[in-house]
C-alpha cells in the first residue's frame, strides 16, 4: 500500500518519468517532479495533478549533471512533501556518435546525469527510509543493460551501470523494508521517439508505419511500442 507515500521521479516533466510521476499520483502519492524546464512551464501539470488525485505535487528544475543539482532536488521533496519514501532515478541524456568521435564533455555529462545523480539521489534519500525502515527506490535502466548498439557507448555504459548500482544498494538493506530494483524497458512511444520517427520519414522518405518499424528493429523484436 503506497497510498500517502512520497515520492520523487527525477527527469519527469514528459514522456516516460511523467507517466510514472502520474501513475504514483492515482495510487495516492504525493509526488515531486523534476526537470530542465522552468516552474512557471510545468504549472499546468501540476495543477491538474492535484486537481485530479487530491495529492500533494512539487516541483524542482535543476541540473542533475552537478552534486549541488541532485541536492536541491531531494531537499525540495524534504521541504515540500516532508520526506522520499519512494525515489524514481528517470532522469537521462543521450549523445550518438562513434566512441573514437564522441565528445569528451557529453561522455562526463552523460556519467554525471544518468549514473552519478542516481547514486547522489539514492545517497541523500537513504538515511530517511532507514529511519522509516521502510523504502523503494527505481533504477529506470533499459534493455540496452543487456546488449549494445553501435553509437550509443554514453546510454549503453550507464544503464548497464546502474544495474550493478541496483545489486548493491538492494544488499545493503535487506535488514530494513527498503527494495532497490532496476526496471529495463524497451522501446515506449514518448516524445523522444516521435521526434526520431519523423526525422526517419523525412530522411529516408520513409511512411509513418516503415519509420517506426526501422526506429525498433534494433530496440524491439516485437516490432511495436510497448503499450
Amino acid at each position: 500500500m503506497i497510498k500517502g507515500k512520497n515520492a520523487l521521479v527525477t527527469g519527469s516533466t514528459n514522456g516516460l518519468g511523467y507517466a510514472v510521476a502520474k501513475g504514483l499520483a492515482v495510487a495516492g502519492c504525493n509526488v515531486m517532479l523534476h526537470g530542465l524546464e522552468p516552474a512557471a512551464a510545468m504549472e499546468g501539470h501540476l495543477e491538474a495533478l492535484r486537481r485530479d488525485h487530491a495529492v500533494a505535487v512539487g516541483y524542482q528544475q535543476a541540473d542533475l549533471s552537478t552534486t549541488s543539482g541532485v541536492e536541491a532536488v531531494t531537499a525540495a521533496s524534504q521541504e515540500q512533501l516532508g520526506g522520499i519514501d519512494i525515489l524514481v532515478n528517470n532522469a537521462v541524456t543521450r549523445h550518438f556518435a562513434r566512441v573514437d568521435e564522441y565528445p569528451t564533455e557529453k561522455w562526463d555529462q552523460a556519467l554525471a546525469v544518468n549514473l552519478s545523480a542516481a547514486f547522489h539521489a539514492i545517497r541523500l534519500s537513504l538515511p530517511g527510509m532507514r529511519a522509516k525502515k521502510w523504502g523503494r527506490i527505481i533504477n529506470m535502466s533499459s534493455v540496452y543493460s543487456s546488449f549494445a548498439i553501435a553509437n550509443r557507448v554514453d546510454y549503453v555504459t550507464t544503464k548497464t551501470a546502474l544495474i550493478g548500482m541496483t545489486r548493491v544498494v538492494a544488499l545493503e538493506n535487506l535488514d530494513l523494508d527498503i527494495t532497490c530494483n532496476a526496471v529495463c524497458p524497451g522501446a515506449i512511444h514518448t516524445p523522444y521517439s516521435e521526434a526520431k520517427i519523423v526525422d526517419l520519414m523525412k530522411s529516408d522518405g520513409l511512411d509513418r508505419a516503415a519509420a517506426e518499424r526501422k526506429f525498433l528493429e534494433v530496440r524491439q523484436p516485437t516490432g511495436r511500442f510497448i503499450a
